[in-house]
């Protein structure tokens, strides 16, 4: 059974992320919901994507953003991109003997759009742009292609769609439905779009 079930993409444009995650919910061979959500707020300016098995990611998520809402509150100022990168990876090293089957994308806008991923145990990795899960193969071609740093948000917004319409007709672990979080100056906003 692949714990990378599903597919997240995340890209930095001019003034911003996105970060967007397919909504199915696969176990093994089955397909238990396609209306789950994989993208995760975890302050105003940062929010994660992820694929790999629910309950881990939702359980992960909800520690984190835990002590980044006490962080705040102990210092009364938001807190870093690579910061909450940092923690979450120090949260899943920590339970690298029982991991989190899940790879995550950890996104967000302060002075300056910032993107990272992070393996199961941990490994913390920034980028332009990243795809990750078992669509991956499938999607990184459009990105390698299309992307460009000084995009818009409605080019990024486009290139993810193409890039999870390419990921659909080959991967039969990413659902058609999706997840879109946008992170900019004014905070994150979440649409939800369908495929077919």
């Amino acid at each position: 059974m692949s714990y990378i079930g599903g597919t997240a993409i995340g890209l930095k444009y001019n003034g911003g992320v996105l970060l967007a995650a397919d909504k199915a919910y696969i176990l093994g061979n089955m397909v238990l919901s396609s209306g789950v959500r994989k993208i995760f707020p975890i302050t105003n300016y940062v929010g994660a994507a992820a694929a790999g098995i629910v309950a881990d990611m939702q359980e992960l998520f909800k520690e984190v953003s835990w002590y980044a809402n006490l962080r705040y509150r102990t210092i009364n100022r938001p807190l870093e991109v690579r910061s909450i990168a940092k923690l979450t990876s120090v949260i899943m090293y920590h339970r690298r003997l029982f991991p989190y089957f899940t790879q995550i994308l950890i996104g967000g806008y302060l002075n300056k759009p910032e993107l990272y991923s992070l393996d199961s145990l941990g490994s913390l990795i920034g980028d332009d742009y990243i795809v990750i899960g078992s669509g991956a193969e499938n999607a990184i071609g459009i990105l390698d292609s299309e992307y460009s740093i000084d995009i818009s948000s409605e080019e990024a917004f486009s290139i993810a769609l193409k890039a999870f319409k390419a990921t659909i007709k080959r991967d039969v672990l990413s659902g058609s439905e999706i997840d879109i979080m946008t992170i900019d100056k004014d905070g994150y906003k979440i649409v939800s779009k369908s495929l077919i």
